[in-house]
């Protein structure tokens, strides 16, 4: 009897030590990233209760999230209370866009445990995702909670500079990055509201931080372009405009941009180059665009292709009085025919018998008339 007694107790450690390798096989197979054979090894686990989080994360770990999501179903219902379980369900429910559902799984760890301000702030997220307007309340939670919460003073920053509460973003900000000074998406908040108040200098400061930072991106670069413009650098905002070209070299909007910087430093050439490289771009109406090549054609004494520059304008535009006053000026430089450039001026005010050029217009009729008559004598 005493013998049969220790073979039990002898074939239970066993079957315990099997068990235990078992797991601690999975477990290995699992830190290695060989998610399939850790699966496999955690199903051989007797007790499946014990394995359905692991089963679960690994399925996560290979993209199959319906998987995982039964498996911690599966979990919960051995452990409702788990927060641990509850909290990754919540977070994979929200990434497969159940929004619904994971709230309802925040709003229990929130019962679980109102002090934590994780459950706070992944709730807010999810009611950001619903439309609900108060998740703003579960950040500001979260933050009383915890005020180095980067992720949460991060959101409620941007909900109140899309306001345009600007002291409101410094405050947070500031306290954000009085604990993490290099948290890169608060300074670009920080290099956003600069911008917003149009304080363009300090802007151009902060958004070169996260170049500092090796952050690089088409809006950083557009955003310093139009900053350093605007602090009359036009180098520098030819700089960044070229840098942010080159993450998009279609964008018609900054290939224009780019020829109106060149323009302003009487770099006509490169202004003639990004103007038509923009305009075989763009579908819209473009008679804007292209008064502005016929410009730069013109400061060239490039007469007969700012002529025709005008002349797609109107085409583009035919009521657009500007492009008809502006084509009738360089035609006047570059026809002889002292006849015809009257002709020219007289036809438009014909055609636009109120026009805001009248004036001018009237003056220039004069002068050629008064030309024509010297040259006459």
């Amino acid at each position: 009897m005493k013998n049969l007694l220790q073979i039990l107790i002898l074939m239970c450690f066993v079957a315990i030590n099997a068990q235990t390798q078992t797991l601690h096989l999975a477990d290995s197979l699992y830190l290695h990233g060989n998610y399939t054979k850790a699966i496999e090894a955690y199903k051989n686990h007797k007790n499946q209760d014990e394995v359905y989080d692991k089963i679960a994360k690994a399925y996560i770990a290979l993209g199959n999230y319906d998987e995982a999501l039964i498996n911690y179903e599966n979990s919960l219902k051995k452990n409702p209370k788990d927060a641990l379980t509850l909290f990754d369900y919540g977070k994979l429910l929200t990434r497969v866009k159940k929004h619904k559902e994971a709230l309802e799984v925040f709003y229990k760890l929130i019962d679980i445990d109102y002090r934590n301000p994780n459950y706070h702030y992944e709730s807010g997220l999810v009611m950001q995702k619903l439309g609900d307007s108060t998740s703003q309340n579960r950040f500001r939670t979260a933050f009383d909670l915890d005020n180095t919460h980067q992720k949460t003073i991060f959101q409620i920053a941007k909900h109140h500079l899309t306001k345009r509460h600007h002291k409101v973003v410094d405050r947070y900000i500031d306290i954000g990055l009085s604990t993490y000074a290099n948290n890169k998406e608060l300074i670009s908040l920080k290099a956003q509201n600069f911008y917003w108040k149009e304080d363009y200098g300090n802007a151009a400061k902060w958004f070169e931080k996260l170049l500092e930072l090796n952050e690089s991106s088409q809006f950083i670069h557009e955003k310093l372009s139009f900053c350093y413009d605007r602090v009359y650098e036009p180098e520098k905002a030819i700089e960044h405009q070229l840098i942010a070209l080159k993450f998009d070299p279609k964008n018609a909007t900054n290939l224009f941009i780019l020829g109106q910087l060149y323009q302003d430093i009487d770099d006509f050439k490169n202004a003639e180059k990004y103007y038509k490289e923009s305009l075989a771009l763009l579908d819209k109406p473009l008679d804007a665009e292209y008064i502005k090549l016929a410009g730069v054609y013109s400061r060239q004494k490039k007469y007969k292709e700012s002529i025709d520059a005008y002349k797609k304008a109107i085409d583009e535009n035919p009521k657009n009085e500007r492009a008809h006053f502006l084509s009738i000026y360089v035609k006047d430089q570059y026809y002889e025919d002292i006849d015809a450039r009257i002709k020219l001026f007289e036809n438009f005010n014909n055609r636009f018998p109120q026009s805001k050029f009248k004036t001018l217009v009237n003056y220039k009729i004069d002068e050629l008339k008064k030309e024509k008559f010297m040259k006459t004598d």
